[in-house]
């Protein structure tokens, strides 16, 4: 994600690290906030939208419902969340998920508005991202600086990132300010003041950012021609961060309207995860968010990607220090594939694959072959749209790429016929229950998995059922998946190699 702390290169995520499935996503910290946000008055009754789909009419707002799912099971793991979620829906459509966990007198609130880089105009690359620094530069009734001072007063925290599928905002408070916290996203939902003069310092602060993460990073200049491979008909080809010319190219009015169309109740998700009373919580939400009037909003551009185009291979050359081999086959994720087991066992192979230094890419190819001196694979089941079956390599010393991408080829292969042992399929079970299960233990952890699967229609209590969903793959689902996706006629290769730079 792009957020204040540098990024050297796109993450790639796989289903172990289930609370942080965001694919290469921008972030950026805030400025701003002081005086009380004025009052508000209560907005007509309309029947929400979200992308031209109708949200279930709950009788929410005034009298909320709270649709908590006591999901049986095994595992104190599954009760423990399922006893201490809380859902409610507003009647101007904002969803609000609140999770108790009273640990320590902590809370964060999370704003996810269902927007991001798949869904920017081709020409106006990086308008997300672009308006969410914007969304720091304060509003009608909070300036940039007080946001920012009200914050620290009251020992609290703030940020904000994008991704292709959603913009999201949030603070971390000592659990008694969650209603400032509120209160801030709030009065930023409808009041935001785009200044022309702020507009031309910020959009130069992106710009630069665009240079020092990708224009200055041959890794990521090589993420970026490998995505538009690898991604031809879908909007995730592009960078979040968008091109250049794009992000110089984007104007005030470009932006306001972005912002008008589509930071609206009923296109956004609030999070709540914390020591906090779900009554007393909700009741503070709808304080600060019910007046807030819904929007019918655009059709979504698709994020389908069809697969099986015929294998693919370019040459790059890029000042980088060493050689390597970009491989990505085209396969659905839970929101596209037809049956979730695909999804599911999809996920495990790449933990076979690359699960640790038992798995089989390190130790067949780094360890005992001694082929390649890194290597990595990566697949999110969690993603809005069709998704990537990725593997990176860098060759040792005195190997090709071309023997080093045979021979991940052949491992790859061997996962169709031969048997996958047990003991791998375990491992594999087992790595993705524990990187879950520990992902939880912060409630940035939970809220980020919370609003990231919502973000992208998926319902988050599906996690509350994995041990079970999990315990039904076997061994002949990976063998079926790795035969139908993981195939040459859905691969695409992109060799980086050492630029050569002519003699002066």
């Amino acid at each position: 994600m792009l957020n204040r702390n540098p990024v050297s290169k796109p993450t790639f995520f796989n289903l172990t690290i289930l609370a942080a499935a965001l694919t290469y996503t921008l972030s950026v910290s805030g400025c701003s906030t002081a005086q009380t946000i004025a009052a508000k008055t209560m907005p007509t009754k309309t029947t929400p939208t979200v992308a031209n789909t109708p949200i279930n009419a709950h009788p929410t707002a005034n009298a909320v419902t709270d649709t908590t799912l006591q999901t049986p099971s095994t595992t104190d793991f599954d009760r423990d969340n399922a006893a201490t979620r809380h859902e409610y829906t507003l009647d101007n459509g904002l969803k609000v998920i609140i999770k108790e966990d009273h640990r320590s007198p902590v809370v964060i609130s999370q704003v996810w508005y269902r927007v991001g880089a798949a869904d920017e105009p081709t020409h106006l690359g990086g308008m997300s991202h672009l308006l969410e620094h914007m969304m720091f530069k304060g509003t009608k009734n909070v300036s940039s600086a007080d946001f920012e001072r009200l914050i620290a007063k009251f020992g609290g925290s703030n940020n904000a990132f994008t991704s292709y599928d959603y913009t999201a905002y949030y603070e971390i408070f000592p659990a008694n300010r969650l209603a400032l916290a509120l209160e801030l996203e709030a009065d930023r939902m409808s009041h935001l003041e785009l200044k022309d003069s702020d507009f031309t310092a910020e959009r130069q602060v992106v710009m630069e950012e665009r240079r020092q993460r990708t224009d200055d990073n041959p890794n990521a200049r090589a993420y970026e021609q490998f995505s538009k491979m690898a991604y031809p008909n879908s909007p995730k080809g592009e960078s979040v961060i968008g091109p250049m010319a794009e992000i110089e190219s984007i104007g005030l009015k470009d932006l306001t309207d972005w912002y008008k169309t589509w930071y609206a109740p009923n296109n956004a998700t609030l999070v709540i995860v914390g020591d906090v009373n779900p009554t007393e919580a909700i009741n503070e939400v709808k304080k600060y968010f019910a007046d807030k009037k819904p929007q019918t909003l655009p059709t979504r551009p698709s994020v389908i990607q069809p697969g099986f185009r015929g294998y693919q291979e370019k040459t790059t050359q890029l000042p980088v220090q060493v050689p390597m081999v970009m491989m990505a086959f085209n396969v659905p994720t839970l929101t596209t594939a037809k049956d979730p087991k695909t999804a599911y066992s999809l996920s495990l192979l790449a933990d076979v694959l690359d699960g640790g230094l038992s798995a089989r890419l390190e130790k067949r190819l780094v360890r005992e072959k001694q082929l390649l001196a890194s290597v990595g694979s990566g697949y999110s089941a969690f993603s809005r749209g069709d998704g990537l079956f990725l593997i990176q390599a860098t060759p040792r010393d005195g190997v090709t790429l071309a023997q080093a991408k045979q021979a991940i080829i052949a491992e790859i292969d061997a996962l169709k016929t031969q048997p996958i042992a047990q003991s791998e399929l375990t491992r594999a079970k087992t790595n993705t229950m524990t990187s879950l299960i520990y992902s939880q233990d912060s409630i940035s952890g939970q809220a980020q998995m919370i609003g990231s699967l919502n973000s992208i229609g998926l319902d988050d209590r599906m996690v509350f059922n994995l041990p079970k969903t999990l315990d039904s793959i076997t061994e002949s689902d990976l063998h079926a998946a790795a035969s139908k996706y993981l195939v040459n006629d859905n691969l695409t290769v992109l060799n980086v190699v050492k630029e050569n730079k002519p003699n002066k």
